[in-house]
């Protein structure tokens, strides 16, 4: 993958914090949620509930999608970053998590009473194989004139991970 491409993946994954997160069901149906996410220590981190759907949904089949889409021109589709990953759920008390709670990098998906919860855990996501994009570092005008067959790009997760941290 090209260098430029792999900085601008991992400075919009960093940057942003809404996020697609699709999930499997123990029957196979497919589920989709919106969150808000936290770029840290390598990975991709979200807050839910054990019990919620997506909870219950990680814990049973790990496995996920992600979407990240922004938007970057005033007109045509929003930008995208996608990729297959892998979630487990921490516990709000696991020895991993304390370092970033209290350095205050959790502090956008940890607030807001979330720690309360009684059922609260962290998602932490880590992508796998390849990290796809729709946008960075394509040009305005070739967007514009051909938004179908202009803006696709890729790098190898690992690459991209590599370059956030």
């Amino acid at each position: 993958a090209d260098p430029k491409d792999i900085g601008r993946i991992a400075k919009a994954l960093a940057k942003k914090t809404f996020a697609t997160l699709a999930t499997v069901s123990p029957a196979g149906n497919p589920h989709s949620a919106g969150v808000v996410y936290v770029w840290a220590a390598g990975t991709m981190w979200v807050h839910t509930m054990r019990t919620s759907r997506k909870g219950r949904n990680v814990e049973h089949q790990p496995r996920v999608a992600v979407t990240v889409p922004y938007r970057r021109l005033p007109v045509g589709p929003p930008f995208t970053l996608h990729f297959q990953g892998r979630a487990e759920l921490i516990d709000m008390d696991d020895a991993s998590v304390r370092p970033l709670l209290d350095a205050g990098t959790l502090k956008l998906i940890a607030g807001h009473g979330a720690l309360d919860e009684e059922d609260g855990v962290f998602v932490r996501i880590t992508p796998t194989g390849t990290i796809h994009s729709y946008g960075p570092g394509a040009r305005t005008i070739d967007l514009i004139r051909d938004p179908l067959h202009s803006g696709a790009g890729a790098a190898p997760a690992i690459d991209v991970i590599a370059a956030i941290r």
